[in-house]
């Protein structure tokens, strides 16, 4: 696994996408998520966190840390 934000998220490899997304959301600081400016930078992180999580599902790496 090479992204250590998703890293950082502490998820199994049975975890499903709203898990992932809930994880992400929490991991952001509240201004993060409050201003409305930094939507489009938001909607990628989820998306990369997604992408890295169906990334381990298809390696069928295990839990890490």
């Amino acid at each position: 696994m090479s992204d250590p934000a998703y890293q950082r998220l502490g998820l199994s490899e049975t975890a499903s996408p709203y898990a992932v997304l809930r994880a992400a959301v929490r991991a952001l600081h509240p201004d993060t998520r409050a201003l409305r400016t930094f939507r489009t930078a938001r909607k990628r992180f989820y998306r990369q966190m997604l992408c890295a999580h169906a990334a381990r599902q298809a390696a069928g790496d295990s839990p890490t840390g």
